[in-house]
C-alpha cells in the first residue's frame, strides 16, 4: 500500500523514500503508523513517499529486505540507508537515528 505525498511548501529539497514493515494490524504495528503519519506530517512535509509493507502479506519483501522485526521502518533514500525498529513514539528520536532533516515551521524556535 502506498500512501501519496503531501503538498507542503518548503524551502529544502531534501526528499525520503520510507518503508514501514509490519506485522498484521497488531496494536504496536498500528501504533508505529500513527507515530510514523505524525511525524511524516509534522515534520516533513511533502518531502516524503512512504510505503506499508505486511509482512504476512509480503514475506518476500521482508526477506529482500532482511526485517526480522516488526515494525520496522527503513529509509531508502537518500542514501546511505537507514532502518529502526520499534513503536516509533519517541519522535525526536526517530529523526536523529533516520537523520530525518525536519521542515522549519513558523513560530518554531
Amino acid at each position: 500500500m502506498r500512501i501519496p505525498t503531501r503538498n507542503g511548501g518548503t524551502a529544502m529539497t531534501e526528499r525520503y523514500l520510507l518503508r514501514l514493515f509490519i506485522s498484521d494490524h497488531t496494536d504496536r504495528s498500528r501504533c508505529a503508523l500513527e507515530n510514523l503519519e505524525q511525524i511524516c506530517a509534522e515534520e516533513l512535509g511533502g518531502r516524503y513517499e512512504l510505503e506499508i509493507v505486511d509482512i504476512l502479506l509480503d514475506p518476500q519483501a521482508a526477506a529482500r529486505e532482511q526485517v526480522f522485526a516488526t515494525p520496522t521502518l527503513i529509509r531508502e533514500l537518500p542514501h546511505p540507508v537507514r532502518r529502526i525498529v520499534g513503536d516509533l513514539a519517541d519522535h525526536e528520536q526517530v529523526l536523529e537515528d533516520l537523520e530525518l532533516l525536519p521542515i522549519l515551521a513558523k513560530g518554531r524556535d
